[in-house]
């Protein structure tokens, strides 16, 4: 079994909001490889969840968590503007 970096680059310190927008996609992406490691099964599940409405929005709750974990990490940016 392979190791999945879970936190690309080892660190949620980023120099934009944008930058941590996308850490915050590819990490909630991570937990979802984590959580079903067989390839061939989450390729099946994805036109499931890609249909339904309410699965979209708890993966976009996930993705929200993830970019407020990291937004405070950062401070909210406020030192990098």
């Amino acid at each position: 079994m392979s190791t999945v970096e879970l936190i690309p680059g080892g660190t949620l310190i980023v120099p934009t909001a944008e930058a941590g927008r996308q850490l915050a996609i590819k990490m909630a992406r991570l937990s979802i490889k984590v959580t079903q490691p067989d390839d061939t099964v989450r390729t099946r599940l994805r036109p499931i969840y890609a249909e339904d409405p309410s699965m979209l929005l708890q993966i976009a709750q996930i993705v929200a968590t993830e970019f407020a974990v990291i937004a405070a990490a950062n401070h909210y940016w406020r030192d990098a503007q």
